[in-house]
C-alpha cells in the first residue's frame, strides 16, 4: 500500500468549487502583472505573490481578488487563463470540473460578452483534447456588485448560453448581501434549465443557507460550513443529501474559521451530509485540490477508503451525465482496488 499522500495524488477526482480567476497560477498572474506593469498593484514576481495573498479578512480577500481580475484585459488573457487552469487540474487527476466564472467582472472591464464566452469555450474544447479533462461553467453573480450584476449575469447566461454552461451561482461577500434579493434572477435561470449553486454560510450564519435553499432553490451549497451551528439545518441537508462544497484551507485563509483544527468538516460528515472536497481559489490560498484532500483526511482521520468515498461524493454531486459519472466512479473503484492490493 502506498502512503496516503501518494494515493491522493493518483486518485481520479472531480472538482466542483473552484473559481476561474482564483485558479490562476502564480506564473500566469506574474506574467499578466508584467504585461500591465505600472497599472496594477499585483507583483510581477511569482515569489512576491505569496506575501501579496495574505488576507486580513474576507473583505480584504475580495479586494485582492479583484486586483487579479483587473489583469484579465482581453480575449487572449481569458483563453490562456482557462487553458492553464485546466492543465493544472488535469495534473492532479481531475477528470471533470465545474468552474465558477464571473463574466460580469470581465464584461464591465471591456471584454465583450460574446468574445469572453468564445474564449472560454475554445479553451474548454482544447483542454479536453490536450489534457483529457471536461470543463463546465457556473456563471455567478458577484454579490458585492448588487442587482446590476445579477441582471447582467442573467442576460449573458441566457443570451450567450455557451455549450459548457450548466449552472447559475452567487459569490462574493455574504455580509450585507442578503440572498433573497437575488430570487428573481435565480428563478429565471432555473426556468431556463440552469442549476442553482449559490455560496452560502461561509462567513455568515445558518440563516444564509436556509435562504439559499428556500429562496434560490439551491441544489448544492457553496461552503455552507455554518450549517454546523444549526441541528435542524443539518438534519434537513442530511435527509435530502444536498451536497456541500467544502473548501477547508480557504475558510482558514479568509478567516471564516480561526484555525484548521476548528474546521467543522468532521461534524458535517458525522451528521451524514453529502460532503465534497474542493479548492476554491487554490494559488491564492497556497493550496491545491490534492492538498485539500490531505487536509480533509487529517481532519477526518481517514484512510484510502474514506478518501475515495469523498471523491465518489463529488462525482455524485456533479451535474455530469450518468454515463460520465459511471465512468469516473468505475475509475475510482479500480484505482482503490489496485492501491489496496
Amino acid at each position: 500500500m502506498t502512503d496516503l499522500r501518494t494515493f491522493i495524488a493518483g486518485l481520479p477526482k472531480v472538482e466542483l468549487h473552484v473559481h476561474h480567476v482564483g485558479s490562476a497560477l502564480p506564473r500566469i498572474v506574474a506574467e499578466l502583472a508584467a504585461r500591465h506593469e505600472g497599472r496594477s498593484p499585483v507583483p510581477a514576481d511569482p515569489q512576491q505573490l505569496a506575501d501579496y495573498f495574505v488576507f486580513r479578512d474576507f473583505a480584504h480577500f475580495i479586494e485582492l481578488y479583484l486586483s487579479v481580475v483587473d489583469l484579465i484585459r482581453d480575449q487572449e488573457d481569458v483563453w490562456i487563463l482557462t487553458h492553464e487552469v485546466a492543465r493544472e487540474l488535469a495534473r492532479q487527476q481531475v477528470r471533470y470540473a465545474e468552474l465558477t466564472v464571473t463574466p460580469f467582472s470581465h464584461v464591465r472591464r471591456g471584454i465583450p460578452a460574446p468574445a469572453f464566452c468564445e474564449a472560454i469555450e475554445d479553451a474548454r474544447r482544447r483542454a479536453a483534447a490536450d489534457f483529457g479533462i471536461e470543463l463546465r461553467w457556473c456563471f455567478d453573480i458577484p454579490g458585492e456588485a448588487g442587482l446590476e450584476a445579477a441582471e447582467e449575469t442573467l442576460r449573458i447566461s441566457l443570451d450567450e448560453r455557451p455549450d459548457g454552461l450548466i449552472s447559475f451561482g452567487l459569490g462574493g461577500p455574504e455580509i450585507g448581501v442578503p440572498r433573497p434579493q437575488f430570487k428573481p434572477y435565480f428563478d429565471q435561470a432555473r426556468a431556463a434549465g440552469l442549476r442553482s449553486v449559490p455560496h452560502a454560510g461561509e462567513t455568515t450564519g445558518p440563516q444564509t443557507v436556509w435562504d439559499a435553499l428556500r429562496e434560490l432553490g439551491a441544489e448544492r451549497i457553496g461552503h455552507g460550513i455554518s450549517a454546523a451551528q444549526d441541528p435542524e439545518l443539518l438534519k434537513y441537508l442530511a435527509e435530502r443529501q444536498i451536497p456541500m462544497e467544502v473548501c477547508p484551507t480557504s475558510n482558514v485563509r479568509t478567516r471564516a474559521v480561526p484555525a484548521i483544527e476548528e474546521h467543522p468538516l468532521p461534524l458535517l460528515v458525522e451528521a451524514g451530509l453529502l460532503v465534497t472536497i474542493n479548492s476554491d481559489d487554490p494559488p491564492m490560498f497556497g493550496t491545491t485540490l490534492d492538498d485539500e484532500y490531505a487536509v480533509a483526511a487529517r481532519l477526518l482521520d481517514a484512510g484510502p477508503e474514506q478518501v475515495a468515498q469523498l471523491a465518489r461524493n463529488a462525482v455524485a454531486a456533479s451535474f455530469l451525465d450518468e454515463t460520465g459519472k459511471r465512468r469516473i466512479l468505475d475509475e475510482i473503484d479500480a484505482y482503490l482496488s489496485a492501491a489496496l492490493a
